[in-house]
């Protein structure tokens, strides 16, 4: 299971899902509602934008849920959940989200995987600031997410 918000999905998610489909029979695309953020692409946009963007991965696949993360696993049977590191900032958090995880459920492992060094400054929101001030952000995300951002733009002019 490959838990985040994914608003939006980026080439960097794209890379991590493949990776873990090199080790894992399948892998859970996990879209979660946060409560107090709205977010760019609502969920139901975001699960049609990741579908598309990993179309090409026969098994992997998208859900929803909301909650904490190891009961998404358990319900869905997962054994492990999949997180990108991509820089020193990130590792606090994720370890110790990984912590709290592991005395939830002991069962549910946490692997981390690092992207490439292109993949490791971009995030979500790096795109969504990039795009709101008309630069290029094309390359940092799945061609369906580049003309969904486009059209949401042609909307707002």
């Amino acid at each position: 299971m490959y838990p985040g918000s994914f608003d939006p999905i980026t080439n960097g998610h794209v890379e991590i899902v493949e990776r873990a489909l090199q080790i894992f029979d399948r892998v859970i695309v996990g879209v979660g509602r946060h409560a107090t953020k709205p977010g760019y692409f609502t969920v139901e946009e975001r699960l049609a934008l990741i579908s598309a963007s990993i179309a090409h991965l026969p098994r992997a696949r998208v859900d929803h849920f909301e909650g904490l993360v190891v009961r998404f696993c358990a319900a869905r049977g997962a054994c492990a959940i999949v997180r990108g590191l991509r820089a020193h900032g990130d590792f606090e958090p994720e370890f110790q989200m990984a912590l709290a995880n592991r005395d939830l459920a002991p069962n549910i492992e946490t692997v981390f995987f690092v992207p490439r060094p292109a993949q490791q400054f971009v995030s979500s929101s790096l795109i969504r600031e990039i795009a709101h001030h008309g630069g290029e952000f094309e390359r940092y995300v799945p061609r369906p997410v580049a003309e969904a951002m486009h059209r949401r733009q042609a909307r707002q002019a």
